[in-house]
């Protein structure tokens, strides 16, 4: 019994121990979105709910009418009421059944075919919101993440000057000046890690909607090696397929199949119609067949003027797609070419500005300890070394938004 029970103790503490390990491993970004775009979200699940209502209203919409049925008694003498004493007098039982203008009951499925198929879209234009937004918030993580290893290796230095400036200040060789304003630097520091800090936070609860609690674990060292876009030219080709221009064409679709169901308004609708009359006294019954018809002869007011109403709504939803696809190329073109610029300053940034930093504030120390320069030179080269290196990183995490805004708009295939 007690094997029994330190076996089950042992699992349970190599699940913990999975679970406690699982939750150190750095999460990746390709993880994220998986995690977010797999997820039983609300967000996604309406749209398949509204989907299958619009299938379940195809199948519905595209019926027959339900039958009516007529009974009466007719011609009975109020006289005597007796049901035989009268040749027409007879119980009578009518069915009637409608049959809807020409191809209206086809149209009325496609209609709400193409409306299931617009809400499948919005589940896809949702799923790709989602992995944006997991983008741009696992990136500020990142960025807030590695600023703080920067400006930390940097308040380490600084630190290091308060110390050597105290003891130089303890002996009379420099003013109290100096050591007020190394320790303004350092307090700036400290005030930028913790603006870095919230900007952690902030960046983790956005992503804690999408992820829940991995949002939490930590980030890789390094981002994630994403190849370069392809042209403009096959960017823009591709935007026909992003899923907001695929939601205006099933909702264009929808708008045909209105103007087809108005064009049906200028034909008749009509009704099959049976009776059978029952007589007494051993006389033969009745039996009626008949057709009855709408003639649709005064349109004017109300056939032309739908059919015109449903063309117009498919007009302004063509021009609403013609206006969305615009945005579209013009956020494509922006957004490419803030990736070919920031591409062109990081490579100045890597060839040049941040080796001269390091140059400049390596040969400051020097010059400041042969007193060849002053202390605030001194701490404007050691910043100025730090600046460039937050430079280069936000450079950095702008050139993959630009690279995540343009996996958005071209596609994850781009």
């Amino acid at each position: 019994m007690l094997k029994i029970i330190g076996a089950m103790a042992a699992a349970v503490a190599g699940l913990a121990s999975g679970i406690a390990n699982a939750s150190d491993q750095p999460l990746e970004l390709n993880e994220a979105i998986a995690i977010a775009v797999t997820a039983e979200d609300p967000a996604y699940a309406r749209f398949e709910a509204r989907a299958a209502a619009q299938e379940d209203r195809a199948v519905s919409d595209s019926q027959l009418p339900d039958p009516t049925i007529r009974t009466e008694i007719a011609n009975l003498p109020i006289d005597t009421f007796a049901f035989g004493q009268e040749p027409m007098t007879q119980v009578q039982v009518g069915l009637v059944q409608e049959f809807p203008r020409g191809s209206t009951l086809r149209l009325n499925r496609e209609k709400r075919q193409a409306e299931a198929e617009m809400e499948r879209m919005k589940r896809a234009l949702a799923v790709r919101d989602a992995a944006l937004a997991v983008r741009m918030a696992w990136l500020h993580k990142f960025h807030a993440s590695v600023g703080q290893s920067i400006v930390e290796e940097s308040r380490a230095a600084v630190n290091e000057l308060v110390d050597a400036l105290s003891a130089s200040y303890a002996q009379g060789k420099l003013t109290s000046q100096d050591v007020l304003r190394a320790e303004l630097e350092l307090s700036l520091l400290d005030d930028k890690l913790a603006e870095l800090r919230q900007n952690e936070a902030v960046a983790e609860a956005e992503l804690s909607r999408f992820i829940g609690r991995d949002a939490y674990r930590p980030l890789p060292d390094l981002l994630p090696d994403y190849s370069a876009p392809a042209t403009v030219a096959e960017m823009e080709a591709a935007l026909v397929r992003h899923p907001v221009i695929l939601v205006d064409d099933t909702l264009i679709a929808a708008h045909e199949t209105e103007v087809g169901l108005a064009k049906q308004a200028y034909k008749p609708k009509w009704s099959l119609e049976g009776e059978y009359g029952l007589r007494g006294a051993d006389r033969p019954d009745f039996a009626s067949v008949g057709v009855r018809f709408s003639v649709p002869i005064f349109t004017a007011k109300r056939q032309d003027r739908a059919l015109s109403a449903a063309r117009k709504e498919k007009s302004a939803a063509e021009l609403d797609r013609a206006t969305t696809l615009l945005d579209l190329r013009r956020e494509l073109v922006k957004t490419y070419a803030d990736w070919t610029q920031l591409e062109q300053r990081l490579s100045l940034y890597d060839a040049a500005v941040i080796q001269r930093a390091g140059e400049a504030a390596e040969a400051s120390v020097s010059a400041y300890g042969g007193g060849l320069a002053d202390f605030p030179e001194l701490i404007r080269s050691q910043l100025a070394e730090l600046d460039a290196k937050l430079m280069r990183h936000e450079l950095r995490i702008q050139h993959a938004i630009a690279w995540a805004r343009l996996s958005y708009l071209a596609g994850d295939d781009q």
